[in-house]
């Protein structure tokens, strides 16, 4: 993009947010090189040096950069549909300065070689920091365990089937075992595959669809398991893209009984219910599906009160032949890296969760989780930063993504809340005028 090296920046009438530290107030923050320098509610008395660069914020909100830990980037194997560099284009356009990718690409991330490379072709890219999950079993199978050990040495952040489950409880006990060894985080996708065999939500809309439903089961019962096998193990389990309301109850059991267990949930989850896949709209065709309404209120509660622990985009790129099919033979997934501050800004203005906490869900929750040094504002920490006007209206518009793939369910829809600039490490990597 051409942007010169970072020197010393400092961003002036800042509201500055840091849901780490509860810091919510208006100042300044100064950074050089790659590092925040420091911070201050009363910016710069004494002056500033001639070779400062000063970026005026005018007032908007200046945040950690996002962090969005469920991403699935296409490459190797799939770059038709997003490759490494519009994944990143994507991500720093939605204020995304880190993402972590799943290992379905093709060949998976099982072993030391393919994390290896996916980590250098990113850092090729310059744009949206990339951190790789580890396959749990070999291939995705579901068989044979991957060496999570070795893997993790090689820079693995957590191990996960991606969008598969572990099916088998008897390999799900020993692919926590072997994580506990090492006190290994490790990502179930919920959904137990015997029961998994529809297209959208199983209920009466589905029915009057003459579509095959996913019961809210098959969620329910493989959290239920699994938190058997996490009593068993002592592992360190994370339930993504939850989007029941008994999903929530099982999990606020779990934590309450000390387990070691965490969750996420995607916009879609706390946005959107069943009813938008109304004229068989295949975009808003998800896996898990979308849910009750009365689910989708049991996420924004679950939110509120902090049984869900992080948000995340579950961004999974689908070309136009794979998605524009019939209902029953399209694809499952959709974009999200371009909407995943905007939609989650609406847990803040309508559903009166407090922006900190919203913010804390994209950038400190997931840092913490994976282990991270990212998500903070504070002196000596990463410049990967955000600004942001949270109250700033657009609409969606999926043709104007930069996004290889286009497939949302949030297409036209109005929301608030516009990235102004993004920064990663110290560098300015997008405004709006890119």
């Amino acid at each position: 993009m051409g942007y010169r090296e970072p020197g010393r920046v400092a961003y002036v009438n800042a509201r500055l947010l840091d849901p780490a530290s509860g810091l919510d107030t208006r100042g300044a923050l100064l950074t050089e090189g790659e590092r925040i320098v420091s911070l201050a509610s009363t910016p710069f008395p004494d002056g500033l040096a001639a070779d400062i660069q000063v970026i005026d914020c005018q007032g908007a909100c200046l945040a950690p950069g996002l962090i969005d830990m469920r991403v699935q980037l296409r490459e190797p194997g799939h770059e038709h549909m997003e490759s490494m560099r519009t994944a990143g284009l994507a991500a720093v356009a939605g204020g995304v300065t880190s993402m972590v990718c799943l290992p379905n690409t093709d060949p998976p991330l099982d072993d030391e070689a393919t994390l290896e490379f996916v980590a250098r072709r990113a850092r090729l890219n310059g744009l949206a920091k990339v951190y790789c999950y580890g396959a749990c079993t070999l291939g995705l199978q579901g068989e044979a365990l991957a060496e999570l050990g070795i893997m993790a040495e090689a820079g693995a952040v957590a191990f996960t089937d991606g969008v598969k489950a572990i099916a088998s409880a008897k390999v799900m006990r020993r692919v926590l075992a072997y994580a506990a060894t090492f006190d290994l985080l490790v990502m179930q996708h919920p959904e137990e595959p015997s029961l998994a065999g529809g297209v959208m939500n199983a209920g009466e809309l589905a029915t009057r669809m003459g579509l095959s439903g996913i019961p809210r089961e098959a969620e329910i019962i493989l959290l239920e398991r699994d938190m058997r096998l996490v009593a068993m193990t002592g592992g360190r389990y994370h339930a993504a893209h939850i989007s029941t309301s008994e999903s929530v109850e099982i999990i606020r059991r779990a934590k309450e009984q000390g387990l070691r267990v965490t969750c996420d949930t995607a916009p879609f989850y706390f946005a959107l219910n069943e009813q938008e896949v109304r004229e068989y709209r295949t975009f808003a065709k998800l896996s898990p599906p979308l849910r009750h309404e009365t689910d989708r209120q049991a996420i924004v509660a679950g939110l509120r009160d902090g049984v869900i622990d992080a948000i995340a985009s579950d961004h999974s790129p689908q070309d136009q032949d794979t998605k524009r099919q019939t209902f029953h033979a399209a694809a499952f997934g959709a974009v999200g890296l371009e909407t995943l501050l905007a939609v989650s800004l609406g847990l803040y203005h309508t559903e009166g969760l407090p922006l900190l906490d919203v913010l804390a869900r994209v950038t400190s929750a997931p840092a913490a989780l994976l282990g991270l040094e990212a998500g903070r504002l504070r002196a000596g920490a990463k410049a990967d930063l955000v600004v942001f006007d949270p109250d700033r209206p657009w609409q969606v518009v999926a043709s104007a993504f930069l996004s290889k793939s286009k497939n949302t369910p949030f297409d036209g829809r109005p929301v608030q809340g516009r990235v102004l600039r993004t920064v990663i490490d110290g560098r300015t990597v997008f405004t709006p005028d890119d």
